[in-house]
């Protein structure tokens, strides 16, 4: 199979390695926290604490319950996913822990989405082959995907979410991941059915979305102040590292359900 290379917009490329860490590592701050929950809404991926359809495609890790090797890792975040609760109380509504995984690559959801499923009956067999042809390029160009292990940084607060971010693990981890999402937001018959990178990648787990209620959140600088704790407290001491073995498209039919058939591309360690 021919390799291929296309031109992508400028504010769409991906960070160099000190870039990322220069980006996200501010964002894990106390004060970075206090100015999101000012600002922070309610998702509408939720209503009364119940996900609503928000059906699309996404890469990802393998999720908590189908990832045996991280098994201890996802145990930990659990752990800080259940403090993060008693800080938040009803304002956060939380991934079920089977759920929790690493988005490598957001494709395509919701509007979009069923727009395309409507004009393009074939369209999810046509995004197989596409991601076939990303995940067999990758190796052509990059030779056998070998792993990567990128650890947690600290929480991530953002408008309408919250999780833990990542970093790699070492700068030798952070080109796996770059040329991996290359592979796929560069594939030109992607492109052709509507699919591009819309943003630079952040890479976290999402462990809630805010509520309605958030809006309401009395004391956004306690709040800062407890999450910031719970940094110092659990994530500053143990490095958690996650082995990213594997790298899989995954169907989602609302935010907390992510499932994948036999026929789904799939990017496995050698």
């Amino acid at each position: 199979m021919g390799t291929f290379s296309i031109c992508v917009r400028e504010a769409s490329v991906d960070d160099t390695y000190q870039g990322y860490i220069n980006r996200v590592a501010p964002q894990t701050l106390a004060i970075a926290y206090e100015q999101q929950l000012v600002n922070a809404q309610g998702s509408p991926k939720f209503d009364q604490g119940q996900p609503v359809p928000f059906p699309g495609f996404s890469v990802v890790t393998p999720i908590a319950a189908d990832d045996q090797i991280n098994q201890s890792f996802y145990g930990h975040l659990t752990t800080v996913q259940g403090q993060v609760g008693e800080i938040l109380g009803e304002s956060l509504v939380a991934v079920p822990p089977p759920s929790l995984h690493l988005t490598v690559a957001d494709l395509i959801w919701d509007g979009p989405y069923q727009a395309l499923r409507r004009h393009n009956p074939d369209f999810e067999k046509q995004l197989c082959s596409c991601l076939q042809h990303s995940f067999a390029d990758h190796q052509h160009q990059s030779g056998q995907y070998t792993g990567c292990h990128w650890q947690v940084l600290g929480l991530l607060v953002l408008p309408r979410s919250l999780g833990v971010v990542l970093v790699p693990q070492r700068e030798a981890d952070y080109e796996p991941m770059l040329k991996v999402r290359r592979a796929i937001f560069q594939n030109p018959t992607l492109i052709g059915l509507g699919i591009e990178q819309q943003y630079r990648y952040t890479a976290h787990i999402t462990l809630g979305y805010f509520d309605p209620a958030i809006e309401k959140l009395a004391d956004p600088i306690g709040v800062s102040e407890q999450l910031a704790a719970v940094n110092d407290r659990w994530i500053g001491r143990d490095p958690q590292i996650l082995d990213i073995h594997s790298i899989e498209l995954r169907y989602f039919s609302d935010m907390t359900q992510f499932t994948r058939h036999d026929h789904y591309p799939v990017l496995r360690a050698s």
